[in-house]
């Protein structure tokens, strides 16, 4: 498992960085009426969601002001219950919680420089 921690990590900073670059200077009016934007985005949830499930408790603990189970809870929602997914919610998630998530996995990345 620990090996797969360098991994899952870059994955999530990647996938942060991607989200970030395809919304950057866009609102919620050019994400919800841009069928490509938001299913991209939502891919991006998605694979930071898979990677977080393969991060340690004890380096999930390490940040307690992110919220490892609902990130990782978030990826079955888009999976299995698409017909759900509210614009909204995906933008909020893009907006207010990313930010943190990549503040708290680049010094983690830093950590497991050598994995």
């Amino acid at each position: 498992m620990e090996r797969l921690v360098r991994p899952a990590l870059q994955a999530i900073l990647e996938a942060v960085n991607g989200i970030e670059t395809a919304t950057s200077g866009k609102t919620l009016a050019d994400f919800s009426s841009n069928w490509l934007l938001r299913h991209g985005v939502q891919r991006g949830i998605e694979i930071i969601s898979e990677a977080v499930r393969r991060l340690p408790s004890e380096l999930q603990q390490s940040q307690p002001q992110i919220p490892w189970a609902q990130i990782a809870g978030i990826g079955n929602v888009l999976r299995h219950e698409y017909h759900r997914v509210s614009d909204t919610i995906i933008w909020n998630v893009v907006q207010n919680h990313l930010p943190p998530l990549k503040a708290a996995i680049i010094p983690m990345i830093a950590a497991h420089k050598d994995m």
